[in-house]
């Protein structure tokens, strides 16, 4: 069983370089203006090819994972359904800003791709490295519509057109058609890709830190709470449901409750900041996910034994 600390170890970097990101942005010559650009960029590219490697490099048998594929699409359609409901509960949605909400939905059922990947090896070994991937390359999509729709709705923007025009659901979807057609990046490719995707990560994770404003948490910490605790409590329950309705094995359980119980993505602040929305909000609840996430794992994980 994968004990806290180790959970904390492995998202130390993340941590760090999101810290990073917020002093070298606050306390240096590097400031906003600079960092506008590298959101650009990282939203536009990097991302993109980090999204599409990540999916494309492992082969889907659909077929040998229906039962994980099922509970993994449907506890994120839970945490969906959850975040989608709050500003209509009578006796939260008086509270809470709905521009906020649109934004800030997609915490509570996106997810950390490379850290789940990192995480299954480590729990579960090369088993489980596979079926998370099968996770990954279905879920991924799924979860880029869901957090565009609200941002677009609420902005009266043209849901298909921001669909057509999101280069990160154009990268995943396109990825998970070349994964089902046997396609693969050619090797002599492999290595320039991989520094894209690992430029990605660290340029994302710094932007989200750059663009921080813990003050703003505090003014809807009611918001807050509702989707970090979607995130970090209620996905793992729900999780752990399905493995028992599904009658998952120990394998693909394990896969499973890494899938759900990790933080969420680094990309929710480069995509709310990219459509126009309080990218600092974001850019905290990120930061605060990552962190209740050494907690929300060993949890989930407890809850199988």
């Amino acid at each position: 069983m994968l004990r806290a600390v180790n959970y904390a170890q492995l998202l130390l970097p993340d941590f760090s370089l999101i810290l990073c990101g917020y002093l070298v942005c606050r306390y240096t010559a590097l400031n906003r203006s600079v960092w506008q650009a590298v959101e650009g960029l990282v939203y536009y590219l990097l991302f993109p090819v980090l999204l599409f490697q990540s999916i494309v490099k492992s082969p889907i048998n659909l077929g040998e994972a229906t039962g994980l594929v099922a509970a993994g699409a449907g506890t994120l359609l839970c945490g969906v359904a959850l975040a989608y409901s709050l500003p209509h509960l009578p006796w939260l949605g008086r509270h809470i800003n709905r521009r906020e909400h649109a934004a800030a939905a997609q915490v509570a059922f996106r997810f950390n791709s490379y850290l789940v990947l990192a995480l299954a090896d480590r729990v579960a070994g090369a088993p489980g490295l596979l079926m998370v991937a099968v996770l990954i390359g279905v879920c991924v999509p799924l979860v880029n519509v869901a957090a565009v729709w609200p941002m677009a709705r609420h902005g009266e923007r043209g849901f298909l057109g921001e669909l057509l025009r999101n280069p990160l659901i154009i990268a995943t979807a396109t990825a998970l058609v070349a994964n089902l057609l046997g396609l693969r990046i050619p090797s002599a490719l492999e290595p320039a890709v991989s520094r894209i995707g690992a430029a990605s990560l660290a340029l994302g994770l710094m932007t989200a830190g750059a663009g921080m404003q813990f003050g703003r948490l505090k003014h809807d910490k009611l918001l807050t709470a509702s989707v970090l605790a979607i995130r970090h409590l209620a996905l793992p329950l729900i999780a752990w449901a399905l493995v028992r309705l599904l009658g998952l094995d120990a394998t693909q359980a394990q896969a499973l409750m890494v899938f759900c119980a990790v933080s969420t993505a680094s990309s929710c602040y480069v995509l709310a900041a990219r459509m126009g929305y309080n990218g600092a909000y974001v850019a905290g609840l990120v930061t605060l996910s990552t962190v209740l996430g050494v907690a929300s794992l060993p949890f989930g994980l407890w809850l199988l034994r």
